[in-house]
């Protein structure tokens, strides 16, 4: 049996990962976070004391290391090497390196290799797989493809709000820092040809979530 891919880009505070995630409990189908293989590497590299800007030097660490990552959207897990990096990887130390990583053209190939894998792998009726190149670089032909988006002021709130504390001028410079930067090697602002536009700025959590489903089930009964 083959799984249903729903390929899904977008840039930051769009609700990718909460939607997809939502999305794939109420289907019964994986869930992929793309985003949580590059915090891996990146603290991968950083723990090996790599040069990030060193592709040869990051691109040994990728070839050497043991990814696993969990595809179950209730159970989030992701291991490196036999240690679990589920909390280490989300700190703001590998936030900034993400993106150094990410500008290298052969660890971006290894990892959508990587990807592909999973995809071809995935034992479930179907898996939903989001990141920033997802529908234009690692499934192009996916039967389902989306670009869930939303304003800057929105997802610049959105990103506030889950950081208790936080006030809204260095969330909004990050954030605006973080696109800015992987716009640089892949275009996610913009949807390709094929690929649907799902605006979530003036949409609940929930009305977005029934979007996305109704979206996944139009592709189904017609095929």
């Amino acid at each position: 049996m083959n799984a249903l891919v729903v390929a899904i880009d977008g840039p930051a505070g769009s609700g990718k990962s909460s939607v997809s995630k939502a999305a794939a409990r109420r289907l019964g189908f994986s869930y992929y976070d793309t985003g949580a293989a590059y915090r891996a590497l990146a603290w991968a590299a950083m723990t090996a004391g790599a040069d990030l800007t060193d592709q040869d030097a990051v691109l040994a660490i990728q070839r050497a290391a043991d990814y696993r990552a969990s595809e179950d959207p209730d159970n989030q897990a992701f291991v490196i090497d036999g240690t679990d990096v589920s909390e280490a990887i989300r700190g703001s130390d590998v936030s900034g390196a993400v993106s150094a990583i990410a500008q290298h053209t052969l660890v971006r190939a290894g990892l959508v290799e990587h990807f592909q894998k999973v995809l071809a792998g995935c034992e479930n009726p179907g898996i939903i797989m989001e990141g920033r190149d997802i529908t234009t670089v690692v499934a192009p032909e996916a039967p389902v493809r989306v670009l869930l988006t939303a304003e800057e002021d929105v997802r610049i709130a959105r990103r506030e709000a889950e950081m208790s504390g936080t006030t809204a001028s260095p969330v909004a410079q990050s954030l605006k820092a973080r696109d800015a930067s992987d716009s640089s090697v892949v275009d996610f602002m913009n949807a390709a040809p094929g690929v649907t536009v799902l605006d979530s700025g003036p949409l609940s959590f929930d009305q977005t979530v029934d979007s996305l489903l109704g979206i996944i089930a139009d592709v189904r009964d017609a095929s």
